[in-house]
């Protein structure tokens, strides 16, 4: 099964290398996020709009910033030119003063058109795809066969089967039926151990976190006693699926499951979260405090709002964390356009990165209003 092209690059490379970016404070840094999604036609709806957004926006520069500007919307509409038919969502961030190009091409969409200039990479839209389309194993087994997928951005990374000789019923009885059965038991324990480690090595060659299993009532309790304690930990949910289901309808069935468990546990964390911050000083909240934490290097998981406009914007910030200004063009009208929040969530997440933090976006909202809609655990105390 081939691997999309979309995937060749893990998308958590994609954002180590635009969170290393260095500002630069004398050129525009364009960061363009593009649904690719064809319409009822079946095209692109972005074209249009794309080239209005930059044509405007360049009248807003003079001097080298706005050559800079110019030559970024050439290059971009060049390499939009050849952009594969399948991809569904399209990031490109530029900066020609500082010869740099840096293109990430989905399968899954961003809802929407962004353009975000600035002196950094906006990096929010992105991080927050690959928190919504995790990387995954999914695995379905009955007594005779498996089918094993790794699912990552809404997409087949890999996948392999693995099938073993099927076995007839017998109807003898006595002896012959005795020793039918233990023959048959010791095929699906052949089948079953052949399984796990297929999926062992997999899961330790792919570095998979999360494992969704499909298996009838007659495979489970075999297979799960064939599980060692570092594959047992990572199954996040147990689902029911046809053998021979269609791959899509695979992904759509244990995405969503991936998805009810992680809403599920959102308020456990958040829960943690305010425990450790009123307890032992081993977590903070706040934009402010938050940020403080990131530029020290504490913090082991931030849990950011899902939605920016929640975002409580800071009343102030000190010099060293305070993040620069952005400006922001979108093709929605309802969508958020507070540029100073938007900026501050992007800071958040791309100091998370620089500090190989975990990122976790709370889906609702109303979890983190009351701190501000972002917290911090922490690896240390100052």
């Amino acid at each position: 099964m081939a691997k999309s092209p979309a995937l060749e690059t893990p998308l958590r490379e994609h954002l180590d290398r635009l969170s290393a970016f260095e500002p630069a404070e004398d050129a525009p840094v364009l960061s363009l996020y593009l649904d690719a999604q064809p319409d009822q036609h079946g095209r692109d709806n972005y074209d249009a709009w794309l080239r209005k957004t930059l044509s405007d926006r360049a009248l807003t520069f003079h001097g080298d910033a706005r050559h800079s500007f110019e030559r970024d919307a050439e290059r971009i509409h060049r390499f939009l030119q050849d952009v594969p038919a399948s991809a569904n969502g399209i990031a490109i961030f530029a900066c020609s003063a500082r010869d740099y190009f840096h293109t990430v091409t989905l399968d899954v969409a961003f809802g929407d058109h962004w353009l975000f200039v600035g002196s950094v990479p906006h990096l929010y839209p992105l991080a927050r795809v690959n928190d919504q389309f995790p990387r995954y194993a999914a695995l379905l087994v009955d007594t005779n066969s498996a089918r094993l997928f790794v699912f990552g951005l809404g997409a087949t990374e890999s996948g392999q089967e693995v099938q073993n000789t099927k076995t007839r019923r017998n109807s003898q009885g006595g002896w012959s039926q005795a020793r039918y059965q233990r023959r048959l038991a010791n095929f699906h324990l052949h089948h079953l151990k052949e399984v796990v480690d297929t999926l062992d090595r997999v899961v330790r060659t792919e570095a998979i976190t999360q494992i969704v299993l499909s298996c009838d009532d007659v495979t489970k309790p075999t297979l799960l006693e064939q599980m060692p304690q570092q594959l047992a930990e990572k199954i996040i949910d147990i689902v029911r699926l046809d053998m021979n289901a269609p791959e899509r309808e695979v992904l759509t069935t244990t995405l969503n499951a991936l998805r009810g468990r992680d809403a599920a546990t959102d308020a456990e964390q958040v829960e943690a979260l305010i425990g450790a911050w009123r307890a032992n000083g081993l977590g903070v909240v706040g934009p402010e405090d938050c940020l403080q934490a990131l530029e020290m290097g504490q913090v082991d998981e931030l849990l950011i709002t899902a939605t920016p406009s929640a975002l409580r914007r800071p009343d102030s910030l000190p010099a060293p964390v305070a993040p620069g200004p952005v400006e922001v063009d979108t093709s929605s009208p309802a969508a958020e356009l507070d540029a100073e929040r938007l900026k501050i969530a992007d800071e958040l997440v791309t100091k998370a990165q620089q500090t190989d933090a975990r990122v976790r976006f709370i889906e609702d909202a109303a979890l983190l209003a009351d701190v501000g809609g972002v917290g911090a655990l922490l690896r240390f105390k100052i």
